[in-house]
């Protein structure tokens, strides 16, 4: 499917995520990956940050509100919470963690999984797997939409975390 891989390996795809459990023959599978030059402990917070903002283009997907540039000081996020914050108003909730190891949402019928591996020594692979039950247009669609969003908020995350790296 067009847009359904960015940054990530085969070995990346073939790996079991969260978000599997929870959606049996999704119709839309998207992986995206980056490497961030930062230990787990100095991304997971960012990505628990989630919780506050969608960190993606704030003036399409946050009405304009700019994602915070620095560390909330949250508690660690638990199933049942928010999962995001998205114009003020709260979206989603968490449906699976494992603090450090991965946090796994839902959004709109849309279950996404960000995964942490360590990497090499001081090194991060952020994961992210979006699944949903849909038509195959929709997930077409829906797949080069979440494209652009989740590789910005990727891309953010992984500054915001190398800036304050541990």
């Amino acid at each position: 499917m067009i847009g359904d891989r960015w940054g990530v390996s085969t070995s990346e795809t073939s790996r079991p995520y969260p978000c599997d459990d929870f959606v049996v023959s999704p119709a839309l599978q998207a992986w995206r990956g980056v490497t961030v030059r930062a230990p787990v402990e100095a991304v997971w917070p960012w990505v628990a940050q989630v919780r506050l903002a969608p960190y993606s283009y704030d003036w399409i997907d946050n009405l304009g509100r700019r994602s915070p540039r620095e560390l909330a000081g949250l508690p660690e996020p638990h199933v049942g919470e928010r999962f995001t914050t998205v114009g003020g108003r709260e979206l989603g909730r968490i449906v699976a963690i494992s603090p450090g190891r991965h946090l796994t949402g839902v959004i709109m019928g849309a279950f996404m999984s960000y995964v942490l591996v360590p990497a090499d020594p001081g090194t991060t692979r952020l994961l992210l797997k979006v699944v949903m039950q849909t038509n195959r247009w929709a997930a077409a669609a829906l797949s080069v939409g979440d494209l652009v969003m989740a590789r910005r908020q990727l891309l953010n995350l992984k500054l915001l975390a190398e800036r304050r790296r541990s």
